[in-house]
């Protein structure tokens, strides 16, 4: 609704985090949204009143000569979605990936994983289940292994991101930070609809695998109000999971000043 909503919101985050008791190691908090602020400068939607169009990827008309090339062209645009997301959490798993991990966490985190991971083999196997069987009723189509390919790279960010935020939520949460290891689950769940996004983006023969998307752009109705909720409420967990995130990591587990010392005798 506002253009500039994401620059500032990670902008203020930044200022946060640079102003407020960071961690140790400090770096680790500032450089995570410094690549957040520069990827959201650069993926800035055009202005509506200036000339000439906005950011595309896959301009109609292009000549796709194969699935598997358009699952690669797919899989780069998925990609400039989560690399941002993905390259922040990597470099706060790599500050806080020491100590602390519990049995009962890395095991929650572990179920989480196989979810998030089960939910991509069950949209690819879906896809070829359905594009084998239009292959055998059309055996002049497109190839069905073409565009099970595709999708399978399609999937290939989305699922990187969720798997990372998994991990990095069960080491903030074995350092006791729980606030942001919550923010980090956060980021996992923002990972599926990213990951059904991915797949949309993939040109396949026909409306394959609909059947098991659950997060899909218009898994809830639009209304004229809100013409893309799943996209709009995507973007606001994954806004709320970098708050928690910066929240827990900034101004918590201070030192606490030493009890006096009892009067000599």
């Amino acid at each position: 609704m506002w253009r500039y909503a994401e620059v500032v919101s990670i902008g203020l985050l930044l200022a946060q985090a640079v102003a407020g008791g960071l961690p140790s190691p400090r770096w680790a908090v500032p450089a995570a949204l410094a690549v957040l602020f520069v990827d959201a400068v650069r993926t800035m939607p055009a202005d509506p009143d200036a000339a000439g169009y906005g950011w595309q990827v896959l301009q109609p008309g292009n000549d796709i000569p194969s699935g598997f090339e358009s699952g690669l062209t797919a899989s780069w645009a998925s990609l400039t979605v989560c690399w941002a997301s993905l390259t922040a959490v990597v470099l706060l798993l790599v500050a806080w990936r020491r100590g602390g991990l519990r049995r009962r966490t890395v095991a929650a985190a572990a179920v989480a994983a196989a979810l998030v991971a089960g939910y991509a083999v069950v949209r690819v196997v879906d896809i070829w289940l359905d594009v084998r069987a239009e292959h055998r009723r059309y055996p002049g189509g497109n190839d069905s292994a073409d565009a099970v390919s595709a999708a399978g790279l399609a999937v290939l960010p989305p699922l990187a991101l969720g798997l990372t935020a998994l991990a990095l939520a069960a080491a903030l949460a074995g350092h006791g930070r729980r606030l942001a290891s919550t923010g980090a689950a956060l980021l996992a769940v923002v990972a599926l609809p990213q990951l059904d996004a991915s797949i949309g983006a993939v040109p396949l023969p026909f409306y394959a695998g609909d059947r098991t998307a659950l997060f899909t752009w218009d898994a809830i109705t639009p209304t004229l109000s809100l013409p893309q909720p799943v996209p709009a409420i995507t973007a606001a967990v994954e806004l709320a999971a970098y708050l928690l995130i910066v929240t827990g990591l900034t101004g918590s587990h201070r030192p606490t000043p030493a009890a006096p010392a009892p009067p000599a005798e």
